[in-house]
């Protein structure tokens, strides 16, 4: 086998042969085979665990981590784990602020981290950002649309919701729009409420605003008779008389408003009666 070798070296070259067999053996047979198999990309995750897991394990026995207010963009590795997240979360974080960018909202926050919804609901109430990034977010807030309710199918405890609006005038306000079948054709006819005040109507049409409202027959101004002006609301027959008078002089209106140089004519009720009058 070993020709050109004394027999003391051919033994040598066995045991070494030996030793070497038994190595790969030990190495395939042992945990650390399966460390050398990782990608060096895995064996850094790997340890990067590990040390996460350590210094987990090191801050639940000082006991419950408490928080106090700070700012999201600088959160640690270490203060982010003992919070809750991930390795693959923290690494999000840090790779976005790598890029020089900057976290101003908690919804941003999650959008590049991914953390989950129980997570942020317990850790973003600690969310500190500057003044003026709150500036901004409110901003921003205050310039979205918000969805109004329907005054037509409001009931008396949303109406009590509104600033300024008791049970009394909440019942009012119901007591109104039952009289009409279909509720309310405009949120000018809150002005004939008593007792609601224009700072509080002011209040209703920020909450509410008519979906559906209900169908009016128009009364053409330029043919209406007596009989007829007075259906509408806040004309009487004597205002109706005014009316028509007037019509005749004028050899018949061109826009309904031209009604406000009536002096019996309600004028703070003037939106209320043009819902009912037009002009052919």
């Amino acid at each position: 086998m070993f020709p050109h070798f004394t027999k003391r070296q051919r033994i040598g070259a066995l045991i070494l042969f030996l030793i070497i067999v038994l190595l790969q053996l030990f190495l395939f047979f042992t945990p650390h085979s399966e460390f050398l198999s990782l990608q060096p990309d895995e064996i850094s995750l790997n340890h990067l665990n590990k040390e996460f897991v350590a210094l987990k394990q090191k801050t639940q026995k000082k006991g419950n981590l408490k928080l106090f207010p700070f700012n999201p963009n600088f959160i640690t590795p270490h203060k982010g784990y003992v919070m809750g997240m991930s390795v693959s979360e923290i690494q999000s974080l840090k790779d976005y602020r790598s890029d020089n960018k900057w976290i101003n909202s908690i919804a941003e926050f999650q959008a590049v981290t991914g953390v989950s919804d129980s997570l942020l609901a317990l850790i973003s109430p600690y969310f500190k950002f500057p003044d003026w990034v709150q500036a901004q977010n409110k901003a921003k807030l205050d310039r979205q649309p918000i969805e109004k309710l329907d005054l037509n199918s409001a009931t008396n405890e949303q109406l009590q919701d509104v600033y300024g609006i008791g049970p009394k005038l909440a019942e009012r306000i119901i007591n109104y729009r039952n009289r009409f079948e279909g509720g309310f054709a405009s949120m000018f006819e809150l002005k004939s409420i008593y007792g609601l005040t224009n700072e509080v109507i002011s209040n209703i049409n920020k909450t509410f605003d008519i979906k559906q409202p209900r169908n009016i027959k128009k009364i053409n101004l330029n043919i209406a008779t007596q009989e007829d002006l007075v259906q509408v609301p806040y004309i009487d027959y004597e205002l109706a008389y005014s009316i028509i008078e007037m019509r005749m002089l004028k050899e018949g209106f061109k826009t309904v408003d031209e009604l406000t140089k009536l002096k019996d004519l309600p004028t703070n009720k003037l939106d209320i009666i043009k819902l009912y009058l037009h002009i052919k």
